[in-house]
């Protein structure tokens, strides 16, 4: 099992904050994630520093 790391984001539809787990690992990652609030779909980009520490920007499916 791969081990996963919380982050906190702001929902692009409804504008809360909330927590999403990524995968821990060397690799950037694009996938779709739905918000625990509103239910929209979530586009998410997690990149990763020379540390391994995960950096997240999210975004509607209209952006």
């Amino acid at each position: 099992m791969s081990e996963l790391d919380e982050v906190q984001i702001r929902c692009p539809y409804c504008g809360e904050q909330i927590d999403i787990r990524v995968h821990i690992g060397s690799d950037d990652e694009d996938y779709v994630e739905d918000c625990s609030v509103c239910c929209r779909p979530i586009l998410l980009h997690v990149a990763r520093d020379e540390n391994g520490m995960p950096s997240v920007s999210a975004s509607s499916e209209s952006d």
